[in-house]
This record gives C-alpha cells, sequence and structure tokens, in this order.
C-alpha cells in the first residue's frame, strides 16, 4: 500500500535586532497574544464611525495572501492539497488557533476550527458572545483561497457561521467565490 508524505512547513525565523522586527520566511510577523488580540477584536466590533470588522478581515487577506503566495511559490508547492495543508500549519503557527479545511473548490469552500485562540481569549475575558468574533480568520481564509486557486485578494467572502464564542464546539466558516 503506497504511503504519502504530509506536506510540513519549513519555518525561517529570524530577527532583526536593528529594526526590533520578526520575520517568519521573509514576512514581517507579529507575535500572536489572543489577549491583545480579543481587545482590538473588540474595539473592531464597538466601532461605529467605520467598519473596522471589515477593516481587520482586508488587512488580514492581504497579509496572509502574501505571506502563503510567497510560500508556495519559493518552495513550488502547486497542488491544491499542499497548498491547503501548508496553511493549515501556517494559521497554527502564526497562533491563531487549529484550522481544518473541510472542503476548498474554486468556487467555494468550508473551514472549521476545533480551537480558536481568539474565542478562547474573548471567553475567559468576557464570556461568552452571541456573535462571531473572528474577523482575521476570515480574512486569513479569503486569502488563503486566493493564494490556493492563484485568485487576487478579493476573489473570495468569507463568513463566520458557526462560532465558539457563541457557544459551538468548533467555529465554522463558509467561503464563495466573488
Amino acid at each position: 500500500m503506497p504511503i504519502k508524505k504530509k506536506t510540513e512547513i519549513i519555518l525561517d525565523h529570524r530577527f532583526d535586532p536593528k529594526t526590533c522586527r520578526h520575520y517568519l520566511n521573509d514576512q514581517v510577523s507579529v507575535l500572536h497574544c489572543h489577549h491583545y488580540a480579543t481587545l482590538y477584536t473588540q474595539l473592531a466590533n464597538d466601532c461605529g464611525f467605520i467598519d473596522a470588522k471589515k477593516l481587520l478581515a482586508d488587512v488580514a487577506e492581504d497579509t496572509f495572501f502574501d505571506a502563503l503566495s510567497s510560500y508556495y511559490e519559493k518552495y513550488q508547492i502547486n497542488s491544491v492539497e499542499d497548498r491547503i495543508t501548508i496553511a493549515e500549519q501556517y494559521y497554527a503557527l502564526s497562533g491563531l488557533g487549529e484550522m481544518n479545511v473541510i472542503y476548498a473548490g474554486i468556487d467555494s469552500g468550508e473551514v472549521e476550527l476545533a480551537h480558536s485562540h481568539l474565542d478562547a481569549g474573548w471567553i475567559k475575558k468576557w464570556g461568552k458572545y452571541e456573535k462571531p468574533v473572528n474577523f482575521i480568520t476570515c480574512g486569513y481564509i479569503s486569502g488563503m483561497f486566493s493564494a490556493i486557486f492563484n485568485k487576487p485578494v478579493r476573489s473570495y467572502t468569507t463568513i463566520e457561521t458557526k462560532s465558539i464564542v457563541s457557544g459551538a464546539e468548533k467555529s465554522n466558516f463558509k467561503v464563495t467565490a466573488n
């Protein structure tokens, strides 16, 4: 019986003491803290004069699209399956949680979070909440789908349909092509 080796992400982490910047695979990186992330997510949630939730999602989409696309190019990751595996690992290594792509097609997809650091931090800080709060993850997923299928950013819309912070066992995201 043939055995398929799982694609493993290659991590090149370095710190530039001159600029005090961390780099992960040549991309500027900020080490994740779910306590801090809950605070700026709450600020975005409360903001009334701009759509700060969309702003967080758009920034995440742009950032992770660039990170994943350049990684795929550098390491010649071409199969959809391998790109998904790398993206799931990158999400975890970014300190965001445990992501599983249930299915991914060029027109739609479904993703679930078995664990979300943001949800865990939110619940610890404020308790359960009636609305989803994973704005950054929505952006990550949209950028991930664009990178996987070689599409430009804003090619996909991601909506969180179930949320750990709202009491679901796992968070669920639906992805549709624009």
